[in-house]
């Protein structure tokens, strides 16, 4: 791992410990992190941290503005941490269910949402239990337990349902509709490789390593390997090209 990510990771857990004291039973490394595929200017630092029980208001803040960019800085674009009750993170719900959730960071917009019920619908509900399914399968742990006996998989309707809702939520972001080469689209292309190789093969892999795995499969090298290629500076694919595939991988998906 980077030693700047290391050391930010280490002081992470350490202001998480002084803030909830005995309640942090556990922390986290998630996404890029966890599934091995982090890219120094690129990549955001998610984390997960686990508490023994609920959390109050007073101390959502103070977690908050011990992590937020300006009193912790993220070696990375930004920080996106959730913080998830234990039992929550063992019921393998698809809901929400977060005690916190904080966004920070010199790339990213700053969000903090102190209750799932704030979090607005147009931003998608659909992120947590699919990212506790990752953790499941790949966190790493910075503190506690195993990350797959502290979170608990998603059952298999559940996760159907939540990556064609992550899929809609994809399509209904705008795009160019035409034959340009469109920025982002590199990322929807690749997030949808993801769900369909965890969809068909049970796993979960890095977006780059999904779709490498598609194109050895045989689907749709061209557009895939653009939105690879794009990852190193060459051309993304355009929103046609993006759109046509999303909706393709919805399909699957859905009608499975």
């Amino acid at each position: 791992m980077d030693s700047a990510l290391q050391h930010y990771l280490d002081d992470l857990v350490a202001a998480a410990r002084d803030v909830l004291g005995a309640d942090l039973v556990g922390a986290y490394a998630a996404g890029s992190v966890g599934l091995g595929a982090y890219q120094a200017g690129r990549s955001d630092v998610d984390v997960a941290l686990v508490s023994a029980g609920p959390l109050t208001d007073a101390v959502k803040r103070t977690l908050v503005a011990r992590l937020r960019h300006e009193a912790l800085p993220c070696p990375a674009r930004g920080l996106e941490l959730v913080a998830y009750r234990r039992d929550v993170a063992a019921s393998g719900t698809p809901d929400p269910g977060f005690e916190v959730e904080l966004n920070t960071g010199s790339g990213m917009p700053f969000r903090c949402t102190l209750d799932p019920a704030d979090r607005p619908v147009g931003d998608g509900r659909f992120w947590y239990g699919l990212d506790r399914s990752i953790l499941h399968q790949s966190g790493l742990p910075l503190l506690g337990p195993p990350a797959g006996d502290t979170f608990a998989d998603l059952a298999p309707a559940d996760l159907r349902r939540l990556l064609v809702d992550a899929l809609s939520w994809w399509l209904a972001l705008p795009t160019p509709p035409d034959d340009r080469p469109a920025p982002g689209t590199e990322d929807a292309v690749l997030g949808a490789c993801r769900s369909l190789v965890r969809h068909r093969d049970g796993v979960w892999l890095a977006k780059v390593a999904a779709g490498r795995r598609l194109i050895d499969a045989g689907d749709l090298a061209e557009v895939i390997g653009r939105a690879i290629a794009a990852r190193h500076g060459g051309p993304p694919p355009t929103g046609a090209q993006a759109r046509a595939f999303q909706q393709r991988v919805r399909d699957e998906i859905a009608a499975a």
